[in-house]
């Protein structure tokens, strides 16, 4: 659809840029979902393995703990869908937890391992 001509293709940079615009502003808002134990954004931690924009203002977010038996294990994930949800561009999240790959250390951003001194 996006490579059948001069309208289309206006049409589909549009919908890429709202889609990447989308994405950026659900991202600022996992960045304020923090972890109760541990002083960083779930964003940062990289708990957060996967955003897709679908269409029809549905988002698919794959997600994962930190540990299978973490204590927030139901709380996380309802927060995150929940924050997204709030977005008048969102009309549906589909949020899936997933444990594979496993959650490490590796996964955090430069930013989350200074805060913490790793």
């Amino acid at each position: 659809m996006c490579n059948d001509g001069l309208a289309y293709t206006s049409i589909c940079f549009k919908k890429k840029l709202n889609m990447s615009n989308l994405k950026e502003k659900i991202i600022d808002v996992i960045k304020k979902i923090y972890d109760p134990e541990i002083p960083v954004n779930i964003y940062e931690l990289g708990l957060i393995y996967k955003i897709d924009i679908l269409e029809d203002q549905k988002v698919k977010i794959d997600m994962t703990l930190t540990s299978p038996n973490c204590p927030v294990a139901e709380e996380l994930p309802n927060a995150v869908k929940h924050s997204i949800m709030k977005l008048e561009e969102v009309k549906h999240v589909d949020l899936e937890l997933v444990w594979d790959p496993p959650w490490t250390k590796d996964k955090m951003s430069e930013a989350a391992k200074l805060e913490l001194n790793l």
